[in-house]
């Protein structure tokens, strides 16, 4: 009886033992799902990159299961090329023509192509807005020549644009008194009457220009439809478009210029299932991204491939053919 009872005992012990062995398996086995973490390179705080940037992490932590992204401040558009190619990143904002030198081994990137960099989708038209105090006497390109001129972050593709613009209508750093400059540096440096003009490219309304424009007279110079017409002749993506009457205080008229658009890529390397979902949880929760920053207006699945310049990701690709 007794020898009984302790067998019952043992087996007791080890139905107890089994069951925690079994228990510790299926932790085993949730780990194996554990939440996968992604960061998102976007731009400086004061852009358009990094609203949009943080908008679109919180739809995919919301809406991809065991995913957690998060959106990265950095120096933009070559910057985040970098990152992605160094798989720093795992997706990152980007204006379309810089993607195109990127993977195509072009201007900065000659000899150093981005191979494992691929799109999911553009996003929004990126305005190149020339920024000039009232006071300071410019009214053209030309009228750059001589004055203290902020042209983006050194390797930013706001300083790309800035060289495309100068360079088209005969003018180079030599003609101006350069000074390489964030969003919110040159805004701050506008205000303070340290410099005369300053190009910026993001989606309008810029928060760095509101800034300006709340404290001081501004305007933004005007391209001609000839001046347009020869920008997007030597550069395709460089499209012509009109800042609306108003965008910003003291603004009175609509400011003709050009374009390019912010586009959303990503590592190639990260699975076609998890780019699919990815990609669906933005276009599905597209309202969650208006919200959040008006600029998303323009994020539509109709025009997600429009001015894209690489080749986009399989998961990606997979999520438009549905669509048709």
């Amino acid at each position: 009886m007794i020898l009984t009872m302790k067998k019952r005992i043992v087996l007791s012990l080890l139905l107890v033992l089994g069951l925690l062995v079994v228990g510790c398996s299926s932790n085993q086995e949730a780990s194996k799902t554990k939440t996968k973490f992604l960061s998102i390179a976007t731009g400086g705080t004061s852009g358009t990159y990094y609203p949009v940037g943080g908008a679109i992490a919180k739809v995919i932590s919301e809406n991809v299961d065991n995913v957690e992204a998060s959106a990265q401040s950095t120096g933009a558009s070559v910057t985040n090329s970098r990152l992605i190619q160094k798989k720093e990143v795992e997706l990152a904002i980007l204006q379309n023509d810089i993607a195109s030198y990127a993977y195509n081994a072009k201007n900065d990137f000659e000899g150093n192509a981005v191979n494992n960099m691929r799109g999911i989708a553009t996003l929004y038209p990126e305005i190149i807005q020339i920024v000039v105090r009232s006071e300071s006497g410019i009214q053209t390109i030309d009228d750059l020549k001589g004055k203290k001129v902020a042209v983006g972050a050194p390797g930013s593709g706001v300083e790309a644009n800035a060289k495309q613009i100068l360079s088209t209508f005969g003018l180079t750093y030599d003609d101006i008194d350069e000074d390489f400059l964030s969003f919110g540096e040159a805004a701050s440096r506008l205000k303070d009457r340290q410099i005369d003009a300053a190009f910026l490219t993001a989606g309008v309304p810029t928060a760095a220009v509101m800034d300006v424009a709340a404290t001081q007279d501004i305007k933004l110079l005007n391209l001609t439809v000839d001046q347009i017409n020869e920008l997007n002749s030597k550069y395709p993506f460089l499209t012509g478009v009109e800042i609306p009457a108003g965008t910003y205080n003291g603004q009175e008229q609509i400011v003709n210029t050009v374009a390019l658009k912010a586009t959303l890529v990503v590592q190639e390397e990260l699975s076609e299932d998890l780019v699919y979902d990815i990609t669906k949880a933005i276009f599905e929760n597209r309202d969650a991204l208006v919200e959040a920053h008006a600029r998303a207006k323009d994020i539509k699945a109709e025009t997600a491939q429009d001015g894209m310049t690489i080749p986009l990701h399989p998961g990606a690709q997979k999520y438009f053919d549905e669509l048709k």
